[in-house]
């Protein structure tokens, strides 16, 4: 097909002044001077929230959640050459109880203490937990909890052992658990205390965590500033760098003009046509395989929603041309036939193999009563930047067009930004917030089983987890249950294996592309280590 032209799609007003503002401003900066300061220009059309748990997506966990605020267990980006694992975070070590396979020990590292010099302990880690997961608690946080209780569904019952031990009970068995607590992360009590008990002001303080930066400055729309945490517990992994000044800039090509005029030193997702450029005047381009997918999601729950009908949602999956995506995006994207990679051991062989057969497509669209004189019409929500969002308006543009070319379905738009469209998917399917749409582009990690819990398991429908599409299947249930339970490698990965079969062959989403995870950044930035994880690590990162 023909690649289309870059969108004329409608957007939000706010987005552009603010990157213009933001782009001035950075003009007119000062010089770093002899503090070496890092420059990020990240998607987010605004600041990640900044009390503890930031929003944003994931986008907001990578720049101002772990770098800042920790959880009991952390990511291991150390390494290049696998998946990134766990390692104990706030917690040195973590086990299931032997009485109870519902039920985590988590033994506290001694010695902690939040930026503002109060100790890290279980009745802190209480504390946070009240502050997530218990309503009636007088330091309650809704926006907080809302994240929390999505990527944590399975939370059920905590309680203080002691002084420096934690006991956390999930609904059912999960040997995945710990691959959720990794997204709890805790803030200094003492942190709202100072803001007179109003999470409001907590960022304005700023709040306090126990990660290798701190917080110094917050404003709103134009930037936060950290600096190197000289306290860190972790000393052999103190950070290099003296400070970090997060910058949202939601236009690619502005993200590039930043880069090029010496204004950042570091920007997410370059637009595709400028890396050859970048790459030409000497800047580093960064990309890699990791866990990553750029999907659809299909509204199956709503009232009438064509998608219901499982022959609806293959067709769809046979009538996009991936390949001439990838084209489109100057090689920063492969195709993705499934939640999981093609290539990974995982995958399974599921009965379908999707490609781009029209004809396919076609006829499953028939079958499902979608011919020539009645043609299958979606309304896609969708963002105009955001966390692993790549390029979405020339994306769903492409998108947009291939679909009408090669199986006559149309497709319309609501374009909004980032964090309004996360907030649509903890949605109920027809709820207004969603106005009217049959599928949500969000991107998602695809790293381990405790994301494929929260994403699919039928226990985890909206608004209570993340299963926005509302999709259930008994076999895809029953081997998250076995999986759940089991202990050995080769159980774990049969169960999987089955389990991502169904997610192939009864489909809740249109699976696209997985992104390689472009970046560009100044030949000056030394030490940044790529991992296979959607996250990074600042500390290993210098500059002269």
């Amino acid at each position: 097909m023909t690649p289309p032209r870059l969108p004329s799609l409608p957007v939000p007003t706010r987005a552009a002044p603010a990157a213009a503002a933001l782009i001035g401003l950075l003009a007119g900066a000062a010089p770093a001077g002899a503090e070496s300061v890092l420059r990020i220009a990240m998607t987010a059309a605004d600041v990640p929230t900044a009390t503890g748990m930031p929003n944003n997506g994931f986008e907001g966990m990578r720049f101002l959640g772990y770098p800042v605020f920790e959880g009991l267990v952390l990511w291991d980006l150390s390494r290049t050459d696998r998946l990134a694992t766990l390692r104990p975070g706030l917690a040195e070590r973590y086990e299931q109880s032997p009485e109870d396979k519902r039920t985590w020990i988590f033994h506290l590292r001694r010695g902690v203490t939040f930026h503002d010099g109060t100790p890290f302990d279980a009745d802190a880690v209480i504390w946070n937990l009240d502050r997530y997961f218990k309503p009636d608690s007088p330091h309650y946080e809704p926006p907080a909890a809302g994240i929390s209780r999505a990527r944590v569904p399975l939370l059920d019952s905590y309680r203080k052992l002691d002084a420096d031990t934690v006991a956390i009970t999930t609904t059912t068995p999960a040997s995945y658990f710990p691959y959720m607590v990794v997204y709890l992360l805790f803030t200094s009590p003492a942190s709202f205390e100072r803001a007179g008990r109003d999470w409001a002001k907590v960022a304005a303080l700023p709040a306090a965590g126990t990660g290798p930066f701190r917080i110094v400055k917050v404003t709103p729309r134009e930037a936060v500033e950290l600096q190197r945490h000289d306290g860190y517990w972790d000393a052999e992994n103190r950070a290099k760098l003296d400070r970090v000044r997060l910058m949202p800039i939601p236009e690619a090509n502005a993200r590039i003009a930043a880069l090029r005029a010496g204004q950042v030193d570091w920007i997410e997702a370059p637009a595709p046509d400028g890396i050859p450029s970048l790459k030409q005047a000497g800047f580093t381009i960064t990309t890699g395989s990791y866990p990553h997918v750029w999907p659809w999601f299909f509204n199956i729950g709503a009232a009438n929603s064509p998608l219901k009908d499982v022959r609806v949602r293959q067709a769809l999956n046979y009538c996009i041309d991936r390949e001439a995506l990838v084209g489109f995006l100057n090689g920063t994207a492969e195709p993705s036939v499934g939640w999981l990679k093609a290539s990974d051991p995982n995958f399974g062989a599921p009965a379908h193999r999707y490609r781009l057969d029209p004809e396919k497509g076609k006829a499953l669209l028939a079958e499902a009563g979608y011919a020539a004189g009645k043609p299958l019409s979606l309304k896609v929500m969708i963002s105009t930047s955001g966390s692993g969002q790549m390029q979405p308006l020339p994306m769903n543009e492409f998108l947009q067009e291939n679909l009408k070319q090669t199986c006559n379905v149309d497709v319309t738009f609501q374009v909004v930004e980032w964090q309004v469209l996360l907030n649509a998917a903890r949605a109920t399917p027809d709820a207004p917030a969603l106005q009217g749409a049959t599928a949500l582009n969000i991107s998602s990690p695809s790293s381990d089983a405790g994301i494929m819990a929260r994403y699919f398991s039928s226990a985890s429908f909206s608004p209570k987890g993340f299963n926005f599409e509302q999709w259930k299947d008994e076999a895809f249930d029953a081997a998250l249950a076995t999986l759940a339970e089991a202990t050995d490698p080769a159980a774990i990965a049969a169960a999987t294996r089955t389990a991502h079969e169904r997610l192939v062959d009864n489909p809740p989403w249109l699976y696209i592309v997985h992104d390689l995870n472009a970046r560009a950044m100044s030949p000056k930035l030394r030490g940044f280590v790529s991992p296979q994880s959607w996250f990074v690590d600042l500390t290993r990162v210098s500059l002269p």
